[in-house]
């Protein structure tokens, strides 16, 4: 089993020999400890031979702050990983929910990796987002959007984003993913080659069942998890960048 090695909010997981690696922004309040929420998905990769960097962080209002700050975590964790093993040989980026988002708003636009991965993008305003905010805010007269907001977000993507290898992974019953509208604006792009496939899955598919694992009710339902977790490690470790 890898050793964790913390690099500032970089929860670092290598194999000896690396082929690739993967910089892993999970969802809103499941990433404050990602190598236990992500843990299956985690190993899947490391079986796979590639190194996994997942940032730890607690969400707030600034997504463009906290882009920033996990951008230059991960380029920090990469250039120490290189002086073990030499240059990393694929890069890829992969977000789940709101870590999509996060990559996306990274300030160099995509460059400097190979293809993101964007799992159950989605891109609401706060209210939705947060459960009792639009309540609380009225009684308060005090009101509050993500930065950038939505709109902005999308014209952020739609001005600055250059990255052309992105595969979008949206789930059939997910009624929080909106990879079809990401979709559609990066195609716009002139020499795009974003794709999208929907597999069998809701929106925590992605996400380690951890210590629930124990109660439920039929071991069929953990392996049928399990599959489905494999089977996107597959889709991402196979993708011809």
């Amino acid at each position: 089993m890898s050793t964790i090695r913390r690099i500032n909010n970089i929860s670092c997981q290598w194999p000896s020999r690396p082929v690739g690696i993967i910089e892993i922004i999970g969802g809103s309040y499941i990433s404050i400890k990602p190598e236990v929420t992500y843990k299956r998905l985690i190993s899947g990769f490391l079986q796979r031979n590639f190194a996994v960097h997942s940032w730890s962080y607690v969400p707030n209002f600034d997504h463009q702050l906290q882009s920033n700050q996990a951008w230059k975590q991960f380029r920090k964790s990469q250039k120490v990983l290189e002086r073990r093993v030499g240059l990393i040989p694929k890069s890829i980026r992969l977000g789940h929910s709101l870590g999509c988002k996060l990559h996306l708003l990274a300030p160099d636009g995509g460059r400097n990796c190979d293809g993101l991965v964007a799992i159950s993008f989605n891109n609401f305003k706060a209210a939705k987002s947060i459960p009792m905010l639009r309540e609380v805010s009225q009684r308060i007269n005090f009101q509050t959007e993500f930065s950038p907001s939505p709109a902005e977000t999308f014209n952020l993507i739609r001005e600055h984003y250059e990255q052309k290898n992105n595969l979008l992974i949206k789930f059939k019953n997910d009624n929080l993913d909106q990879n079809n509208l990401l979709l559609k604006l990066l195609k716009d792009r002139n020499s795009d080659k974003s794709e999208l496939i929907q597999l069998e899955g809701n929106h925590l598919t992605p996400v380690s069942v951890g210590l629930r694992e124990k109660f439920l009710k039929s071991n069929s339902q953990k392996f049928s998890k399990y599959e489905k977790i494999d089977f996107i490690v597959d889709q991402i470790t196979n993708w011809e960048l």
